[in-house]
């Protein structure tokens, strides 16, 4: 199938990498290419390294970065083996770095994958396919405590008790098979009066699904200071979330990389050794225009946050 790409604040990006024409930089996520696409058009003698779990994101990235192909470098492989990455190709210090997260369009409108409650699928939900691990044995295997518990913090779904509690005496009869098996399941579990309000009733639902099948928390949580540390001075990574939690988590690492000394005032001299990593760019993250909403409606709630390394 077509594999549609519409770049999230796409000029507010470009800007905020602040591109040097000899830097090299890496697209953690690099999708469709339609962030790499402007990064490397602006690049001279420098390279751009094109990182994705998906192996489909990558054959486009390369179909689309086709006519700049000798100053790109595609790697499969996940963002949070950048140190393995660079170290392969000889490369010490980058000048930028940008995350993309969540999944993508083309992810979601693959019907195959198992990404979207719209469409009837296995249960997959695997970024990477040549993982075995899928959304299926997160639905059929956990016990209802872990399910409840990932519901609640990967979904912030307030029905988390009552959804587990149906997902495990609905499987006691068959597994459940396919996204809109679960969707129906949840469907159940969720009052009535609540299911009629705002977003689809499964949204929460497959995002904290998606979320555990590929770590993306813990993933997002160890790699930022890894990436930082990989960065020139004055080198900056751009970071584009699609929900509070991920979002909560760039704000944080940010904050906590921007800190001097954190030792408890009053004593003598600083025994932590904590120097400050970075310079935050952007206070509050920038959002789309209201332009953009409404050409691209998926862009609603992206937020983009940049910091540089000094």
């Amino acid at each position: 199938m077509e594999f549609k790409h519409i770049p999230v604040l796409l000029n507010e990006v470009i800007e905020g990498l602040n591109i040097k024409p000899n830097g090299i930089y890496i697209d953690g996520t690099i999708g469709g290419a339609g962030h790499s696409k402007e990064i490397v058009k602006r690049l001279d003698t420098g390279k751009l390294i094109g990182i994705d779990q998906d192996l489909n994101a990558l054959e486009k990235a390369k179909e689309v970065l086709k006519e700049h192909e000798d100053k790109v470098i595609l790697i499969h492989n996940n963002f949070r083996n950048i140190d393995e990455v660079l170290d392969e190709l000889g490369i010490d210090g980058v000048d930028g770095i940008l995350l993309d997260l969540g999944v993508s369009s083309h992810q979601l409108d693959e019907e195959t994958r198992g990404f979207s409650y719209n469409k009837d699928a296995p249960l997959d939900m695997r970024m990477d396919e040549t993982k075995k691990f899928s959304a299926w044995d997160v639905v059929n295997k956990y016990s209802e405590k872990d399910l409840e518990r990932i519901l609640w913090d990967y979904g912030e779904e307030r029905w988390a008790r009552r959804i587990a509690k149906f997902i495990v005496e609905e499987r006691k009869n068959k597994p459940i098979d396919t996204t809109l098996e679960l969707v129906s399941v949840i469907k159940k579990a969720i009052p009535k009066g609540a299911r009629e309000e705002g977003h689809h009733p499964a949204k929460k639902t497959f995002q904290a699904i998606r979320i555990e099948v590929n770590g993306e928390l813990e993933v997002l949580k160890e790699s930022i200071p890894k990436m930082v540390r990989r960065l020139k001075k004055g080198g900056r990574i751009a970071i584009i979330t699609f929900h509070s939690l991920e979002d909560r988590i760039v704000k944080d690492t940010f904050r906590e990389l921007n800190k001097d000394c954190t030792c408890p005032p009053g004593l003598p001299q600083c025994i932590c050794n904590k120097v400050r990593e970075v310079e935050i760019i952007t206070r509050k993250p920038i959002v789309p225009s209201k332009e953009e909403v409404e050409s691209n409606p998926r862009s609603r709630s992206a937020k983009l946050r940049i910091a540089e390394k000094v």
